[in-house]
């Protein structure tokens, strides 16, 4: 005890003499940097009364400040913004899950803006926009230049207007144009069906309906299946999942997960980190879990994923995640307006930042795009077998309960090779779940 006594007087005495020695420079400092930050505003009041008396047009003040806010943020990160009154509406909308526009998340990336990924079931996804896409121009009119809440303006407009963004994609020599048309976007955070004996869960975004939405699904696909007993697990499908609400997913992942670390934040100073911990209860009743990925899960998609793998709980399958490890804190501001400021990042369970990085997938699987298939070799590559041959010899020791039982299979096998063909990525996600289902419970489990 007396030992940290005189380690505590030691440090006081000594804290007190360095502050002594400094205190002088530092109130200074403190000064001269006081004195920068008013002669810096002054310069911005200089500037902002000269270009309301000498620009060339007469300038609106509330949109010339607005403007000069709006830089200010957009110059710390691409997610930092000011939300005019209208643009903090219209998130508040889009946050409860319906709103107008294409259906496309952006950011923006060297100037021009950058499709994070195409939302199911919108416009801008049937048009065939997808995930890494860059967008050069809207109606002809270059957005190099623009800040992304000027770009994303643009391209909002009347439902049922059409809109022409140019497109550079990578692998195509030219850009191209894409004709879509506006439409209220509604979104139904998860879809849930079943794919042979696995449960497919799709989550498009994360609202204030996706929990609700995915607890909802698994109980009626479960109840539909049988009983948990006669399913093989869970494929948690995240791709081009632009992410939302931070709080949506700590409870998808929580349904999961029976206890630990979902994720961490860390801001600017230590008393702005949060944890956030799982609760007993697992709606998945402890089954095997498949999460997909690709370059369009960003932000909550990621926070799932890293969460899950970092348990053990999922196989991550797919390819490398956005990477958009930091939180944004959307802040109200005066007359209905709102500040979208960047104030942590996030870390997943083992403590890894994604930022820029994106989370690796366990089995790295791509998507392979289709390719145009003539008659002939769709012919030559339909393999012989016994009972095509001519002649060929009946096999007569089959009951007709067996016979129905081989052709209920091929069925499923036949089903299987077209969603092969269709979703390549999910078809390897359900088979590593039959895989793992085969093996039966692993040593040592329950």
């Amino acid at each position: 005890m007396k030992k940290l006594m005189l380690a505590a007087t030691g440090g006081a005495v000594l804290g007190l003499v360095v502050t002594t020695q400094i205190a002088g420079p530092l109130v200074a400092q403190e000064a001269e940097q006081s004195t920068s930050v008013y002669e810096q505003l002054d310069l911005f009041g200089d500037i902002f009364e000269r270009i309301r008396s000498n620009y060339v047009e007469e300038v609106d003040d509330r949109e010339l400040i607005e403007a000069a806010i709006n830089g200010m943020l957009t110059s710390l990160d691409p997610h930092s913004s000011y939300l005019s009154p209208e643009a903090a509406q219209r998130m508040r909308v889009s946050t409860s899950g319906e709103f107008g526009g294409l259906g496309i998340e952006v950011t923006q990336e060297e100037g021009w803006v950058k499709v994070v990924s195409p939302m199911d079931g919108t416009p801008a996804e049937a048009a065939g926009i997808e995930a890494g896409d860059f967008i050069t121009a809207v109606d002809g009119e270059s957005v190099l230049g623009l800040t992304l809440d000027e770009a994303v303006q643009m391209m909002r407009g009347p439902v049922g207007a059409e809109i022409i963004v140019t497109i550079v994609r990578e692998g195509e020599v030219e850009p191209f144009d894409v004709s879509i048309i506006r439409d209220t976007i509604k979104l139904t955070a998860v879809r849930s069906r079943t794919e042979g004996n696995a449960v497919v869960l799709r989550v498009t975004t994360f609202n204030e309906q996706t929990f609700p939405n995915l607890a909802e699904g698994i109980e009626e696909q479960v109840a539909e299946a049988g009983g948990i007993d006669n399913i093989d697990g869970f494929v948690v499908d995240l791709r081009n999942n632009p992410g939302g609400l931070l709080s949506q997913a700590v409870y998808v992942s929580d349904a999961f997960l029976d206890a630990g670390e979902i994720v961490s934040t860390r801001g600017r100073r230590a008393s702005d980190g949060d944890r956030f911990n799982a609760t007993p209860g697992d709606l998945a009743e402890g089954k095997p879990i498949v999460v997909l990925i690709n370059g369009g899960s960003a932000s909550a998609s990621e926070i799932v994923a890293g969460a899950l793998q970092d348990h053990r709980r999922a196989i991550i399958v797919g390819t490398n995640s956005f990477g958009k490890g930091s939180v944004q804190t959307v802040v109200p501001l005066s007359q209905d307006g709102a500040m979208r400021l960047t104030t942590a990042r996030y870390y997943t369970p083992s403590g890894r930042s994604i930022q820029s990085l994106g989370i690796s997938p366990d089995i790295i699987v791509e998507q392979p795009r289709p390719r145009p298939v003539d008659e002939e070799e769709a012919e030559a590559g339909t393999p012989r077998t016994e009972a095509g041959l001519r002649g060929s010899l009946e096999n007569d020791s089959l009951t007709e309960d067996e016979i129905r039982q081989i052709e209920e299979d091929r069925a499923r096998a036949e089903a299987a090779a077209a969603l092969r063909e269709d979703d390549y990525q999910l078809a390897y996600a359900i088979d590593i779940l039959k895989g793992l289902n085969a093996l039966g419970p692993l040593s040592g489990s329950e």
